[in-house]
């Protein structure tokens, strides 16, 4: 029998459809349908200036915005040989790691209601909803935040702001000792995750995959490590890896994700320059110099890459993003071949895509 999940359905987080074939309860074959959101970001790119290409950034994975806004920032600057100042250096990385806990929360709360629970999500929401309002004083948004600019940030820190990230950081930790304490030793919550949608390091090389889901299956590969950008190099942290691939690996590597995120802003705001421009001297219209370039960058989702190709003028001749999320679908239909119906929506919550991003 031919089985339609989505588009519209609570569990494929947005619109998108799987068309599953079962015999039985038993999936013999799978589909994934995308496209329902697609808008044309990259093309759109190619008459827009630099900066007015950011704010679409932050509707491709509308999660994290922080990291999209400063990639498309990274490719330009990469090109255009720009040291940045050091404030706003700081500034970014505080932004996208907090942007990350945040996304890691929202994960966690969403994928915790398609396994049934509803009581984690209300506090993984209570915690995103303080990064939230930081994120709010700092730029005066909550989601599509159009905050980094080709050259630094677009605003400093208000007073008090670095305090205020200081102070969240030691509640953080706690909470998220929470979230594992409700759930790790639960016994349905073990019976739908371990053992459930597990592939090998070799599978996930041939398949593209990065972020968490590569490093559930042991390989311990993050671009702020291993290809460190910005001022990565400067902190100390762990990469969490998990063994399997399954589905309870990942929850650990994006639980320990949160640890090492809040270690990394712990140093951050120690180091945080007292004083300092926040925008590199550049001319009010960006040219960037004729060639092209790719940069990656570590998303929450995982490699999120930006070709970017100029011409000299004040638009890019070509943009491509690499996007994670519709990268890390394509082992879907894998995951799903002999698996039983209702392990269908814990295995895709587990690979956390955002259908902005997988359709941009």
């Amino acid at each position: 029998m031919l089985l339609n999940v989505g588009p519209q359905h609570p569990s494929t987080h947005g619109v998108f459809r799987i068309v599953i074939k079962i015999d039985g309860e038993i999936i013999q074959e799978a589909r994934p349908v995308i496209g329902y959101l697609h808008r044309g970001t990259e093309k759109l790119a190619e008459d827009l200036s630099y900066t007015q290409i950011i704010p679409y950034t932050d509707r491709m994975d509308y999660l994290s915005g922080m990291t999209n806004n400063y990639v498309i920032c990274h490719a330009a600057e990469t090109l255009m040989e720009l040291e940045i100042p050091e404030r706003a250096e700081y500034l970014r990385v505080i932004a996208m790691e907090l942007n990350r806990i945040a996304s890691h929360c929202l994960w966690f709360g969403t994928f915790l209601l398609d396994l049934g629970a509803t009581t984690p999500f209300l506090y993984s929401m209570r915690e995103r909803e303080t990064i939230l309002d930081l994120f709010n004083e700092l730029c005066g948004a909550r989601i599509t935040f159009n905050y980094m600019r080709v050259g630094g940030v677009k605003w400093d820190a208000p007073d008090g702001w670095i305090e205020k990230v200081k102070n969240f950081l030691p509640v953080m930790k706690e909470k998220i000792d929470e979230y594992e304490d409700f759930v790790s030793n639960n016994e349905i919550f073990l019976n739908r995750t371990k053992g459930i949608g597990k592939y090998t390091k070799e599978q996930a090389i041939d398949y593209g995959l990065s972020g968490v889901n590569l490093r559930a299956t042991g390989v311990k590969w993050d671009l702020r490590k291993d290809q460190p950008y910005s001022i990565y190099d400067r902190f100390e942290f762990d990469v969490p890896t998990g063994q399997t691939g399954e589905v309870y690996d990942k929850f650990k590597c994006r639980m320990e994700e949160m640890r090492q995120s809040v270690r990394i802003l712990e140093q951050a705001v120690e180091q945080f320059p007292p004083s300092g421009p926040i925008m590199a001297k550049i001319p009010r219209v960006v040219r960037v110099p004729e060639g092209e370039v790719y940069v990656g960058i570590e998303a929450p989702r995982g490699e999120l890459g930006c070709y970017l190709v100029s011409k000299g003028k004040s638009n890019p001749w070509r943009v491509k993003f690499r996007r994670p999320s519709f990268c890390n679908l394509q082992i879907l239909p894998e995951l799903l071949h002999g698996e039983n119906v209702s392990n269908l929506v814990a295995i895709l919550g587990s690979i956390d895509i955002v259908l902005g991003e997988v359709d941009a």
